[in-house]
């Protein structure tokens, strides 16, 4: 390895690439582009608060109403390669409209859905629009701006984006959830929490021609076996991973086992093919360097807690403290605060503090809330849930048990997000640049989806214990207290019998759920602090991978 001195990072470029100069219209180019990363990541939360009511209109399992959110996750995910792919191919900008438009379009699907069925395919349309615009989104930040402070400044903005908006999406979502007209027009809220997307889209991607400039195009060839085995090989393991969780199936059953191993048998033809086809959606060289693998585990692991966070906790609020749609979506404005405080601070200190201390300090903030989480005091007693069932929620304090700790996994994830995004695409030669993004995007969404079927299923066995053991007790105090268990609660498709049952069940799963989630965010850190090295002096360069800088 060769040392050279440090370059004035304004001047410093891949040998061989040209400089990248910042566009005339530099700032709309970025509004643009950050518009859409906060329409497909709102896409991953926006629904949640609207979880019940969706359930309740279109008659979908508890066990179910996972797959709105990981359904979404797996298409966005296990797709988003092949959309990186078809960016280097075809041009970026042009996959960016495709990707815009073909989202505006599911997400009117999914506004006017009539069913279960019809609903999840609007979903998993959305997420093949979501991976076709976002690694292209992200692309056509490194081939934008250049490197060092102005690049510096895009990728905090754009990490800062994917961790807003997840939260405006929870915020957004409960207003929205919480309407019974629109306009003038009556419609169920959480239909609005789909439409809304559409007008968006559509602008957007009118706009891009104007003040987005199409990259290069590069020869090759679609790896489309690879691209079937990688996206059936995850859906097959979440797929399995729910079953298992599910009362009625469960880890011994046919169609659990038959998923998993399906699942796992694809995902290593996914990886023979990878390394005989002359040109692979997923390129071995991506991996080859320490810095990048390091980055892409990370930022799989790390998403796979806090997407879980979003889900049970927005239930929890609702369900178990009976908050209102909007006053759930609000309860996570503090997530908005906090990460943009984190994501500015980073942005700020990754220039002169190596990336390891960065994000390893962060991950840690954000297991120490998760673990926090997990210590909410929930009394399961028939006595406690049948007066919190009369009271309208549980007697637990937002303030003490719910804020301190939003804000400060919001902190941790600010800290987390920006060194991650960048040192996850720095090196990457420009011809693998939307492969590169597109790595990293996949990692964020199919680690969200495998955590959430991993979480969810160890939230459901806890929550079935539980229900097992308090079913009996339970009908009986409400007899005792002069009730019937079959009465059904006003408001509700519930029986007094299984409200309580579920007041007592769900905090039980959550809390276990918490836990576990603690524990992903703590491996994510390990692998940060063992095996990320880059230096601070590095990153705010182009110079060509094996040169080091400082």
């Amino acid at each position: 390895m060769t040392d050279v001195e440090p370059l004035d990072p304004a001047r410093t470029t891949s040998a061989a690439e040209p400089e990248v100069t910042a566009p005339k219209h530099a700032g709309l180019a970025l509004v643009l582009i950050l518009t859409a990363q906060l329409m497909v990541v709102l896409d991953s939360t926006i629904a949640n608060i609207a979880l019940p009511y969706i359930g309740t209109d279109l008659d979908i399992s508890q066990a179910n109403l996972t797959w709105i959110v990981t359904g979404y996750a797996l298409a966005f995910g296990g797709l988003l390669l092949l959309g990186g792919r078809l960016g280097d191919l075809y041009g970026r900008r042009r996959l960016f409209m495709a990707g815009l438009a073909t989202f505006a379009v599911a997400s009117l699907l999914g506004g006017v859905a009539a069913n279960e069925a019809m609903l999840l395919g609007s979903r998993a349309l959305q997420g093949v629009g979501a991976a076709m615009a976002a690694p292209a989104a992200l692309a056509l930040i490194t081939t934008t701006f250049p490197a060092g402070p102005a690049r510096n400044r895009a990728m905090a903005a754009y990490a800062t984006m994917s961790g807003v908006g997840a939260a405006i999406g929870l915020i957004l979502g409960g207003w929205l959830t919480g309407l019974d007209s629109f306009v003038g027009l009556d419609i169920d809220g959480w239909r609005m929490t789909f439409l809304i997307n559409v007008p968006i889209g559509l602008v957007a991607a009118a706009a891009a021609p104007r003040f987005l400039q199409e990259s290069e195009s590069h020869p090759g060839e679609m790896d489309v076996p690879g691209a079937i085995t990688g996206t059936l090989g995850l859906l097959g393991i979440v797929f399995g991973l729910t079953r298992a969780g599910e009362e009625a199936y469960g880890w011994d059953h046919a169609q659990t086992i038959t998923s998993l191993v399906a699942g796992a048998v694809l995902l290593v033809a996914f990886a023979v093919i990878e390394t005989r086809v002359a040109h692979p959606l997923l390129p071995v060289r991506i991996f080859a360097n320490r810095t990048r693998a390091t980055s892409f585990a990370a930022m799989m692991i790390a998403p796979a807690a806090m997407f879980a966070m979003f889900y049970f906790l927005s239930l929890f609020i609702q369900q178990i403290m009976g908050f209102s749609p909007l006053q759930a979506g609000f309860a996570f404005l503090p997530f908005s605060v906090g990460i943009v405080i984190g994501a500015g601070l980073a942005s700020n200190l990754v220039a002169r503090i190596d990336a390891r201390y960065l994000a390893g300090v962060g991950t840690l903030l954000a297991a120490t809330a998760l673990f926090m989480f997990s210590r909410i005091p929930i009394d399961g007693s028939p006595d406690a849930v049948l007066a919190a069932l009369g009271d309208g929620g549980a007697d637990i304090s937002y303030w003490a048990h719910v804020f301190p700790f939003v804000v400060l996994m919001a902190v941790g994830m600010g800290l987390t997000f920006v060194p991650m995004t960048l040192t996850a695409v720095h090196h990457v030669r420009r011809e693998d640049s939307g492969i590169g993004s597109g790595v990293l995007n996949t990692m964020q969404q199919v680690g969200g989806a495998l955590g959430l079927a991993t979480l969810s299923t160890v939230a459901l066995h806890f929550s079935n214990e539980q229900a097992r053991e308090v079913a009996g007790p339970m009908a009986d105090a409400i007899v005792a207290g002069g009730g019937d268990p079959n009465a059904v609660v006003p408001g509700t498709d519930l029986s007094f019998l299984e409200a309580a049952v579920f007041g007592s069940a769900f905090p039980e799963g959550a809390v276990n759920a918490f836990l576990v989630a603690s524990g992903l965010m703590l491996l994510a850190s390990a692998v940060i602090w063992t095996f990320l090295n880059v230096k601070h002096t590095e990153l705010a360069t182009d110079a060509p991978e094996g040169v080091h800088v400082g």
